[in-house]
């Protein structure tokens, strides 16, 4: 089987359906995400659920540089929109509520904002960062009502979709929460994206693979990719030092990441291939701080494999079609 021709079309050239591909189809122009943070906090810190955090997260990894506790959500916003003018020439934003859990707190606080966001000059909509287990009827009527005016993607942290996976990881939800958002938000009519790690140790090869499959029942509407990777500070840190465990090397994300997008529809959009923090703040793996050798190998395996996003998924839906259309012409 080969490309599909309409595929190709729909993604540029590309092979996966990308965001920055969807957003220049959007906006006609390319969009910059500008991080925020807030002082929000986590039920998974706070003791609502648990206590210490999940073992991988410190959170000054997903802070921009330029923030200084106390910060408005204006102030944050105009520093990176003229940083970016300044240096790309950017005109369009999506305002990135990113650090700790982005729908945690009184609901007037989360409307002030997010709509606070939605008045910088550039902004063309919103990106929220939460927890599954965090987003109440109350969050997701207001994030719809939000959505009717603009352009809004709500990103839902699960990382695993096996249980055992959340407990090691300190967690603090099941899947079922996750699945309970999912159809919440999507009765809704939210955009939906989840995030994913790539590489637990606690995971074979073939039950990470297992997850496509509930994306595409879930319908999904984005998903973020990353491999698993150890920050200072963190429990993860103290484990890996210790020889709990090891990680994945670039080639074996680079397959087993082809591997899960050939499983993944290709309606899906792609948010984010592989992940990355700073240097200073990067214990393991060396590789992940070079992005784009890492997305140039991911281009050059789908190549060498002649695939793409949805492969498999497309062929097993043209095998079941050519079956059920052979059993009706035959007596």
């Amino acid at each position: 089987m080969s490309f599909p021709v309409d595929l190709k079309e729909a993604w540029g050239g590309g092979r996966y359906n990308s965001f920055n591909h969807v957003l220049k189809k959007t906006f006609h122009s390319r969009v910059h995400k500008i991080s925020l943070r807030m002082d929000f906090t986590c039920p998974n810190r706070d003791g609502s659920v648990t206590v210490g955090g999940c073992i991988y997260c410190n959170n000054a990894s997903h802070t921009p540089r330029a923030y200084r506790p106390g910060m408005s959500v204006s102030e944050q916003l105009e520093q990176g929109i003229e940083a970016l003018r300044q240096s790309r020439g950017a005109e369009k934003f999506i305002a990135y509520f990113q650090s700790y859990t982005n729908t945690y707190g009184p609901l007037g606080k989360l409307e002030r904002l997010y709509r606070e966001a939605l008045d910088a000059p550039g902004v063309v909509g919103l990106a929220i960062a939460t927890r599954p287990d965090c987003v109440g009827d109350d969050v997701l009527d207001l994030i719809a009502d939000i959505s009717r005016g603009t352009y809004v993607w709500l990103e839902l942290g699960l990382e695993s979709m096996h249980e055992k996976t959340l407990r090691w990881a300190n967690r603090g939800h099941g899947l079922k929460e996750f699945v309970d958002a999912v159809e919440r938000g999507k009765a809704r009519g939210l955009r939906l994206c989840a995030h994913l790690i790539l590489g637990f140790p606690c995971e074979s090869r073939e039950e990470i693979l297992q997850t496509p499959a509930l994306l595409n029942r879930l319908e999904i509407d984005g998903v973020k990719l990353h491999n698993l990777h150890v920050i200072k500070h963190t429990v993860l840190e103290e484990l890996y030092r210790g020889g709990a465990f090891t990680l994945l090397s670039r080639e074996a994300y680079v397959s087993l990441l082809v591997d899960f997008l050939e499983r993944l529809s290709p309606e899906v959009v792609i948010h984010r291939l592989t992940g990355e923090t700073y240097r200073e703040l990067t214990v393991a793996p060396e590789w992940s701080l070079n992005k784009i050798v890492t997305l140039n190998a991911i281009q050059k395996e789908l190549a060498a494999r002649d695939s793409w996003q949805g492969k498999l998924n497309l062929k097993m839906s043209r095998e079941s079609a050519a079956t059920a259309a052979l059993q009706e012409v035959t007596p």
